[in-house]
């Protein structure tokens, strides 16, 4: 995903290892209200999904309504949305991107409905639990590693789109095995994708401390981790949830 925040991709003439892992940074209040301003927003989203991923299995609805035309719009709805904010976001109010950022957790949630039709109850809370352990671990190596982990991004935002080739050749394979090994593949990528998002979301504030576009940050970065979060957690279930 396009993140116009990113040093990495400007012309400043900044060096991102500068401000990557660097201690006083590390201890900056400023820097860690920013970083847990975007936790914040990035859980509130994943619990948001969850409740109306639930609520919406449970009512009966998505088991009506996931077998209609209207599924590609309720699965579609959330990829316009990730785009609109990426593309659109220096246009946009921080208001907006708020309001589209909500949206595009309760569409996930919606979309995400099918799992509690597909797996356990079990399997889907232990899947959980295992990928926030994961997250955080991951997560804080990217906040406190002194290693520029950009090249090791463009590495994995490649690896992505090789694993959206593969999964569309298998939608004609229909080859369990494969999807076995795309699920893994993919919680691999993603899991590197948790530790670079998250340098690039600090690095990200050295820029924007002090401006109107901190509001902005914020929300693409929780957006970011999100993505990683919950990519990673959909790959994990595939690969070892029970089916009912």
């Amino acid at each position: 995903m396009q993140n116009q925040f990113d040093e990495r991709t400007g012309t400043q003439g900044f060096d991102p290892a500068v401000s990557v892992g660097v201690p006083r940074a590390a201890r900056d209040a400023g820097l860690r209200s920013y970083m847990l301003k975007v936790y914040n927003y990035m859980a509130s989203g994943v619990l948001l999904t969850g409740i109306v991923a639930m609520l919406f299995a449970s009512s009966g609805m998505a088991a009506q309504v996931m077998v209609t035309p209207l599924r590609w719009l309720i699965i579609l709805s959330p990829l316009a949305i990730v785009f609109a904010m990426s593309f659109g976001m220096n246009r946009m109010k921080t208001s907006t991107l708020q309001m589209l950022f909500w949206a595009f957790a309760g569409l996930m949630g919606l979309s995400m409905s099918t799992i509690f039709l597909v797996f356990t109850g079990v399997s889907i809370a232990q899947t959980f639990f295992a990928v926030t352990a994961a997250f955080m671990g991951l997560s804080l190596y990217g906040y406190t590693t002194k290693k520029d982990l950009s090249g090791f991004g463009t590495f994995l935002v490649m690896g992505v789109v090789g694993l959206l080739v593969a999964m569309l050749i298998n939608l004609f394979l229909q080859s369990s095995t494969f999807h076995l090994v795309i699920s893994a593949i993919g919680v691999l990528i993603f899991a590197g994708l948790t530790a670079y998002d998250t340098q690039k979301i600090k690095s990200i504030y050295f820029h924007v401390a002090g401006t109107d576009m901190m509001g902005k940050a914020i929300i693409m970065g929780a957006l970011s981790l999100y993505l990683d979060f919950i990519n990673m957690f959909q790959f994990l279930l595939s690969f070892m949830g029970s089916r009912d």
